[in-house]
């Protein structure tokens, strides 16, 4: 049988920005994929998605994003890099591949898909998070007649055309679909707390800067503008600050209970809403791995990237537990060169 020296689980931007730093070296890597085609969860996101830093800022490691005609590239100019970036650097990839297991025998990973077995020394996982998309539970959301939607399988406001929505979620995703519905539905907004807007001048590029700084650990850029960034406030791009002259992002506090035509509020009011799209988010995609029994509260222990427990294996692109800001296009290739000096040294 083959044993590869390494396998990357998940060919998105976490899974390619690893095999970019592993072309400096001499080992036998394979990147598993389950999508046909290049491009991981962005070929799931819906299809207005704006990034919300400009081309410069929204490029993975070696080669940068052509520029975009608007400042801040469209989700299809971003899918077409991530196409441009696979076809340059020929990674190898094989595709409409899906891990089902993952098996540790002896020092050897043993890969169970759903085509073949695979083995390898090393593994990383890169599988993100699109698969496992996170719905707050309310036991009687069952009895809700109308539609429930979440961001993951939103595409366009077309189907909501003058019907009545409601869309909870504080962050990016929440703001940029509100704004777009918005505009053919009545809508409501609902968020945990009150949303944390970005002012005008500040977007990816601050944040960018801000996660370097993180990652170096060194002292925060003394600007007004980058001391106020976050990576989890909302960034007023144009369709956002559209909807603000517009008077609709106003949020609500959430609703206690579902009925079958709507939702209850903290008061008991009831209030009708043809649809709820949820827009909370989702949890790291981690199923593959559970044969390994390493994973508590659906995370790994990790020290930057490595499993603490299984130390052969890395996990990229989930989130800052896996690396600061690894889950963006602008923090996974510091993750990502981290992680194959590991993993180059582990398997010297």
């Amino acid at each position: 049988m083959k044993i590869h020296d390494i396998i990357i689980i998940g060919g998105g931007q976490a899974g390619l920005s690893v095999a970019y730093f592993l072309r400096r070296h001499r080992f036998d890597y394979l990147i598993l994929d389950d999508q046909k085609e290049v491009g991981g969860s962005w070929l799931k996101t819906w299809d207005n998605l704006k990034l919300f830093s400009p081309t410069e800022y929204s490029s993975l490691s070696g080669w940068g994003m052509p520029k975009s005609e608007d400042e801040y590239p469209t989700k299809f100019e971003f899918l077409e890099y991530l196409k441009m970036y696979q076809k340059r650097y020929d990674f190898p990839i094989k595709r409409n591949i899906e891990v089902i297991n993952v098996h540790k025998e002896k020092d050897i990973f043993r890969i169970e898909t759903n085509t073949e077995i695979f083995y390898s020394k090393r593994l990383v996982s890169a599988t993100g998070t699109a698969r496992n998309p996170f719905i707050p539970e309310y036991s009687t959301a069952k009895y809700f007649l109308g539609k429930q939607i979440h961001s993951l399988t939103y595409k366009n406001a077309i189907e909501l055309k003058n019907k009545k929505i409601l869309i909870v979620g504080g962050g990016n995703s929440g703001a940029q679909i509100l704004a777009e519905v918005s505009k053919v539905a009545e809508t409501k907004w609902v968020t945990i707390e009150e949303p944390a807007f970005l002012p005008d001048t500040i977007d990816g590029r601050y944040l960018f800067k801000e996660a370097n700084q993180r990652f170096f650990s060194t002292p925060k850029l003394t600007s007004e503008n980058t001391a106020k960034a976050s990576l989890s406030n909302i960034v007023m791009i144009k369709s956002v600050r559209e909807a603000r002259k517009r008077g609709v992002l106003v949020a609500l506090r959430p609703f206690k209970d579902f009925y079958t035509k709507g939702v209850i509020w903290d008061n008991d009011i009831k209030e009708e809403f043809d649809a709820v799209i949820w827009c909370t988010g989702f949890r790291a995609n981690l199923t593959h791995l559970k044969a390994l029994n390493i994973i508590k509260d659906n995370r790994i222990k990790t020290e930057h990237s490595r499993s603490i427990e299984e130390p052969n294996l890395w996990l990229v692109g989930y989130g800052n537990w896996t690396g600061f800001a690894s889950a963006t296009i602008y923090g996974v290739g510091k993750t990502a060169k981290q992680t194959v000096h590991e993993i180059a040294n582990s398997l010297k």
